[in-house]
């Protein structure tokens, strides 16, 4: 009897522990089957901000005096624009170039030159598109830290921040909206002067 006893508990343990293991089994698959979602790595979804925004600025060998940006001055011609852009052309209207370029996180930075009826540049604006607000702040940061080395304090506003120097005028303003993220730059000539230097 004592043997049945013990036959019929170890039966019951192995039950158990089937039981239990099967609870363990149908857990595990039903986590496997639920979708879940994890805020992706950084690195994954946005770009170095502050590579980034180097690549906006243009090779440091391009930024000579009376440059503003991307090798480009006030006043200077198509010609030079378009031998001097390394980005891809968009667009060619009468009064404007347009440049594009993806980073490898499909980051979108758009460059256009906007021209005088003589055909020389009096204004550039940047639009950049970003993945998620992180990397619009990140941005935002680094951007406003170098342009307040480079032209003095800034005038700020909520959602966006301006430079005067004696030859450029620059603004930054958060132009996010929704799920669409990004930063959009304007630099225009301080001076009429300086256009009607060159």
């Amino acid at each position: 009897m004592n043997m049945l006893k013990n036959g019929a508990v170890i039966f019951s343990m192995a039950l158990l522990a089937m039981a239990c293991e099967t609870k363990t089994n149908e857990k595990t698959e039903a986590e496997a089957d639920s979708v879940v979602l994890h805020e992706p790595a950084a690195a994954e979804l946005n770009s170095d901000q502050s590579t980034l925004l180097k690549t906006i600025l243009g090779p440091p060998e391009q930024s000579t005096a009376g440059t503003v940006l991307r090798g480009v001055a006030f006043g200077d011609p198509v010609a030079k624009v378009k031998a001097t852009e390394a980005f891809e052309m968009f667009e060619e209207t009468a009064d404007h170039l347009g440049y594009t370029s993806e980073t490898a996180q499909l980051e979108t930075i758009d460059v256009q030159y906007f021209l005088t009826s003589d055909k020389k540049v009096n204004k550039i604006m940047i639009d950049v598109y970003l993945n998620s607000p992180a990397a619009t702040k990140q941005l935002w940061d680094a951007s406003r830290q170098y342009f307040s080395k480079t032209y003095s304090s800034p005038k700020e506003e909520s959602k966006k921040i301006s430079w005067n120097s004696k030859t450029v005028r620059v603004s930054m303003e958060d132009v996010s909206e929704g799920k669409d993220y990004g930063l959009k730059f304007q630099f225009f000539p301080a001076d009429k002067n300086v256009l009607a230097a060159k």
